[in-house]
């Protein structure tokens, strides 16, 4: 997905936080999407208005529409914690909340495409620049050389993940993780270099369009199609690579949360519970 709509995918991980912050990140976001993107691209003195009014619209559109749809699916989620789970379900989890990312990056193609066509190449020249700085972070957050330190770090993450939703791991389920990354496909070499090369698409698609003066539905059609490709590769081996690993982390996921014991999964209830009641009092603010 294009990093330029990507003040969304930093709204919709609100979801992952703890319900004050939710609350509060949600209510400052479209000031911190502003500060998050103009990192990105640097923003010009006539674009900053332009992007502040766009982020304003989108998130009042937003808040209207999307929050009280995404309450009653929370709520829909949550008799799920306390049944036995099968990878199925929890495949059609991922699929949902992919579902909901996909309509709000939509809504904001047209927005973003204006502000876009007024780019500059310096500005793409700092959103290459700022990729590279990012990757940097990844390579050594993932790719650390000693593969026990990587290991280590990977289950780290996934536990941390996992906690936020169930609460306190018990040793026998941080053992079950632990199997279950290390059987994983999950390549992060293969995963970076994908991310690069998506990256790659993104500053020459705007460069082309920028150098051709396009017409706003041309960019549009360009970050529609970059968002298809970010979800769908172009690459076949790497769309076959990452179904492999959708299904070994449906399948796990599953397996961690039918070991959960009655605490845990009520945590779990009540956890998704909480965010229900935060989405639907932001929605009627």
């Amino acid at each position: 997905m294009s990093r330029i709509g990507t003040w969304i995918i930093a709204t919709l991980l609100l979801l992952l936080g703890g319900c004050s912050a939710l609350r509060l990140g949600y209510a400052q976001g479209p000031v911190l999407a502003y500060w998050w993107l103009d990192g990105y691209v640097d923003f010009s003195g006539e674009q900053t208005p332009l992007a502040k009014a766009a982020l304003a619209d989108w998130f009042a559109w937003h808040r209207q529409t999307q929050l009280p749809e995404y309450a009653t699916w929370l709520a829909s989620l949550q008799s799920m914690t306390t049944e036995a789970a099968t990878p199925q379900a929890m495949c059609q989890i991922t699929e949902g909340a992919q579902r909901r990312m996909e309509m709000a990056y939509a809504h904001a193609v047209p927005a973003m495409a204006e502000i876009l066509r007024s780019f500059t190449p310096a500005q793409l020249d700092h959103l290459a620049k700022r990729y590279a700085r990012k990757n940097q972070e990844v390579q050594r957050d993932y790719l650390q050389p000693d593969p026990a330190e990587r290991a280590e770090a990977n289950l780290k993450r996934t536990v941390e993940r996992a906690e936020m939703l169930y609460g306190a791991l018990d040793e026998s389920q941080r053992r079950l993780l632990a199997a279950g990354l290390a059987a994983s496909p999950f390549d992060a070499q293969r995963w970076l270099d994908e991310r690069r090369a998506r990256q790659q698409e993104i500053v020459r698609s705007l460069r082309a369009l920028l150098a051709e003066r396009a017409e706003p539905a041309a960019f549009q059609a360009a970050l529609r199609r970059l968002a298809a490709d970010a979800v769908n590769s172009p690459r076949a081996d790497y769309r076959a690579y990452r179904q492999r690993l959708l299904d070994a982390n449906c399948a796990l996921a599953a397996q961690l949360h039918n070991s959960m014991k009655p605490a845990q999964r009520q945590h779990g209830a009540d956890k998704l519970k909480g965010w229900e009641e935060d989405f639907r009092a932001l929605a009627n603010d």
